[in-house]
């Protein structure tokens, strides 16, 4: 089972793609899509949009995890935000592939035990989890690993 993680946004855009075979992680690809801040909001939209369904085409993935939207403070960011994880939602629908969506807490509570965990423990835990020599960068990538292992333990895949 490939399981497709997204971290989604509008200037970045977080991919991992994990693979549980036999009850073992093992690691396919990770990046992240980025876009330009002169490109009008459209056209990064529709960036963002074609290169998840690359990535679903490519990677053949048999479910999607997305991290749900989270802001603190700027509610102008988080309506972006929010537009670009809706073409990220859209092409996982016209790809007809599942998604299940996951909080920032309920990754940080799958990844550490820990509500309150900082990125960097979540890096720490994406890297041994997944024998990796570093953690990946941007932390929009190392969400979006994490993003796809909480997948991975909360479907029980593991077992």
């Amino acid at each position: 089972m490939s399981i497709l993680g997204v971290d989604p946004g509008i200037a970045r855009c977080g991919w991992g793609v994990i693979k549980v075979e036999s009850s073992k992680l093992k690691i396919e690809n990770y990046g992240c899509v980025e876009t330009r801040a002169d490109i009008s909001i459209e056209k990064r939209l529709l960036i963002v949009h074609e290169e998840i369904v690359k990535l679903i085409n490519k990677y053949q993935p048999g479910s999607i995890a997305v991290e749900e939207l989270f802001f603190n403070t700027n509610a102008k960011t988080a309506f972006v935000v929010g537009q670009a994880r809706g073409v990220v939602l859209l092409a996982c629908a016209k790809q007809n592939i599942p998604v299940s969506t996951y909080t920032p807490l309920q990754v940080k509570m799958a990844m550490t035990g820990y509500g309150r965990a900082e990125k960097n423990q979540i890096g720490q835990m994406v890297k041994t989890l997944l024998k990796l020599k570093e953690i990946p960068k941007p932390d929009d990538v190392t969400d979006a690993l994490a993003v796809a292992l909480t997948h991975a333990f909360t479907k029980k895949y593991l077992i």
